[in-house]
């Protein structure tokens, strides 16, 4: 074998080459106008520094999955070509003064962050694809983020048993785009604040999209102002349903025995019942109007007298599954696009762990959110570069159909791409060499995001 010799040298290496990339995507957006245009406390450790310079540094932080304020640090090896590739105008951040001024920012731009992710999409040309129904799925769901042992502002115990945040999320779409996400705390019941959280979320994707929304939600969710907010709203819905008052599986398993007509057996001792009911639901709109509709509750009853190992049960166990909706489908579909909302499991895990978003980096909650609404933009950047690698032609081939790139290889194939700067004729160059198989995507994705 041949010795490999480790020398130090001055030339310009960058390993988040892929930033350049994000800087293009950020720049389709008018996030900096609308945040350097917005009125803040003017006590700023460096107000030659603007509030655009501040957002655009953290989301290239957050791009790389390093959300803490001393990774700014790194940046600082090479600013200029740092500068060139996120848009930042003036200089990047020192790690004091990116924690200072996210401290005074706080949540006072969040509609201006949340309508530049619109610009973004718009700009771009991406639209949230549908599912075969022809309907845009919209996930809401809440994901407890782990801060235990920590003294942060609104960390508290979760309903997953330990302390943290129980923010709120909504992704559109079935590549599960983030429209939308509110910090909470830990104790706070899922549907505290839902209404106005759903109220926005919907006013956000009907900008993102004209095609009709289908919204799926939890049994947490389950409260007749939802249902009202999304018939008032003329979307489709399906909510999983809590059993009520009064309510029992063995009431339920008795009163389809008599009615359903569709009994399916698995295996021995196990049987299905699958179908629907009616009920009248009351609901208040905004106006302050009492109304009453007839909404479809559609159910799977389980009754299983053997176990899966052959063990007799006695009494008999009884699983019980209804769900709200308003959609006209067949029961099997129904249940079979509830059951697809647990994919935004996966999305949550994406951020928790790829972009390493679940241990926030400050003590106080507003930073803290406004952590969470920057990282809409960073996520769907990452996304928007996934999806479009995929359409690449030159893109590596897989075994399987993939239709979702995970954030983890968008980062460590795309953004962390090695490149070496140089300058020529008074332009910054990068040039990426030819040891990388992802090389020619890269340079489909700068000439998409970057040179269009």
């Amino acid at each position: 074998m041949k010795k490999i010799i480790v020398e130090f040298s001055n030339e310009r290496l960058i390993t988040p080459s892929g930033l350049s990339l994000v800087g293009g995507a950020l720049g389709k957006s008018d996030l900096v106008k609308r945040a350097n245009r917005a009125r803040i406390d003017s006590k700023r450790s460096q107000p030659q520094i603007k509030n655009g310079d501040i957002l655009l540094t953290y989301i290239g932080l957050l791009c790389q999955g390093k959300p803490s304020f001393e990774a700014v640090r790194e940046l600082h090896a090479d600013p200029e070509y740092y500068k060139a590739a996120l848009g930042i105008s003036y200089a990047i951040p020192s790690a004091e003064t990116l924690r200072q001024r996210m401290d005074i920012i706080g949540r006072t731009l969040r509609d201006e962050i949340l309508a530049a992710n619109i610009t973004m999409f718009n700009t771009i040309g991406v639209k949230p694809s549908s599912l075969p129904c022809g309907f845009v799925p919209v996930d809401i769901d809440v994901t407890p983020c782990d801060n235990s042992k920590t003294s942060k502002e609104g960390v508290s115990r979760t309903y997953k048993g330990f302390d943290g945040y129980a923010p709120i999320m909504a992704y559109i779409g079935d590549e599960g785009f983030l429209v939308n996400t509110e910090l909470r705390e830990g104790k706070q019941h899922s549907q505290k604040g839902t209404p106005d959280f759903l109220r926005e979320t919907l006013r956000l994707a009907h900008q993102m999209t004209d095609q009709q929304l289908l919204i799926r939600m939890d049994s947490g969710n389950d409260a007749a102002e939802n249902l009202g907010i999304l018939i008032e709203d003329g979307s489709w819905f399906v909510i999983k349903r809590n059993m009520r008052r009064g309510e029992t599986k063995e009431g339920w398993l008795e009163k389809v025995q008599d009615c359903c007509k569709d009994i399916r057996h698995p295996r021995e001792g196990k049987t299905v019942y699958i179908g629907s009911s009616w009920k009248d639901v009351p609901y208040t709109t905004v106006n302050g109007e009492q109304k009453t509709i007839c909404l479809r509750i559609g159910y799977e009853i389980i009754e299983r007298t053997i176990d899966k190992h052959g063990q007799y049960l006695f009494p008999a166990d009884i699983e019980v599954n209804t769900w709200w909706t308003n959609l006209g489908q067949p029961d099997d579909d129904v249940i079979r696009l509830y059951h697809e909302h647990g994919e935004s499991e996966q999305y949550h895990s994406e951020i928790k762990t790829d972009m390493d978003v679940e241990r926030f980096p400050s003590g106080k909650f507003d930073t803290n959110e406004l952590v969470l609404e920057l990282t809409v933009l960073a996520y769907n950047i990452l996304r928007i570069i996934g999806q479009k690698s995929l359409k690449s032609s030159s893109a590596p081939k897989t075994k399987r159909k993939v239709k979702r790139r995970r954030i983890r290889t968008v980062i460590s194939n795309l953004i962390l791409i090695a490149g070496h700067v140089k300058e020529h004729a008074r332009r910054l160059i990068l040039s990426l060499g030819k040891s990388n198989i992802w090389i020619p995507v890269f340079m489909d994705l700068h000439h998409q995001l970057v040179l269009t």
